[in-house]
Parts: structure tokens; C-alpha cells; sequence
């Protein structure tokens, strides 16, 4: 059974920084597009940024130039580092992955229904 956990979610202050674990168990990261969405009370879930398994990444505007995913092949993690955060990003932070089959490598699906395996998801919280 694949298991996605997620990490180092918190309460922090406006123009504070964060770092978010994806931690997997049975899949191995490097053969997958993992991707962080987030999901504020009555809204749909977002994707925020993604990373495919060649390492290609990508990010939503509003989060480009502040956030980083990045994945450790080693330890199997992928980790989304959040600087500058403001309360505009506080949701549930879920980690998704999808092994896309043929192609480069090189793309991450953008919409949450292509992910088929998911975390329970951390909070964060950014206080003004």
C-alpha cells in the first residue's frame, strides 16, 4: 500500500518561512510527478508546484519567486520550502503523485484528478 506523508506544516507569521516533507512508502519518488496542492476551507483544491520525475519544475504565479520544490532521490523525499509566505497561502498543504507513463519525463499533470495517490496533508497557518 502506497503511503504519502506530509510534514512541517505550522503556525508562522506573516513574511515567514516554512518547509514542507513528502516522505513516501513503497513508490520511489525519482519515477513519479509529485506535486503540492493546497486547499483552503470552501475552496477547490489548488495546485501550488509540481516536479516530474526528469526534475522538471513548475509553479502557479502567485507562488513563483517564493517557493521551492525540490526532491532528495536519496532519501525519497520531495520538499516544498515556502519564504515569504503571507495569509493568502494558509490551507491544508497535501502532497500528490502520478507515474506518467512514456513521454520525456518532463511533464506534471496540473489538475488534482490526474494524482492517484495523496497524503493526509499538513496545515499551515500564516498569521498577519
Amino acid at each position: 500500500q502506497v503511503i504519502l506523508e506530509e510534514s512541517g506544516g505550522g503556525l508562522v507569521q506573516a513574511g515567514g518561512s516554512l518547509r514542507l516533507s513528502c516522505a513516501a512508502s513503497v513508490i520511489t519518488f525519482r519515477d513519479y510527478s509529485t506535486a503540492w496542492f493546497r486547499q483552503a476551507p470552501g475552496m477547490q483544491r489548488e495546485l501550488v508546484a509540481s516536479i516530474s520525475s526528469a526534475g522538471v519544475t513548475n509553479y502557479i504565479d502567485s507562488v513563483k519567486g517564493r517557493f521551492t520544490i525540490s526532491r532528495d532521490n536519496g532519501k525519497n523525499l520531495v520538499y516544498l520550502q515556502m519564504n515569504n509566505l503571507n495569509p493568502e497561502d494558509t490551507a491544508i498543504y497535501l502532497c500528490g503523485a502520478v507515474r506518467v507513463r512514456g513521454g520525456s519525463g518532463r511533464f506534471s499533470p496540473p489538475a488534482a484528478d490526474n494524482y492517484n495517490y495523496w497524503g493526509q496533508g499538513t496545515q499551515v497557518t500564516v498569521s498577519a
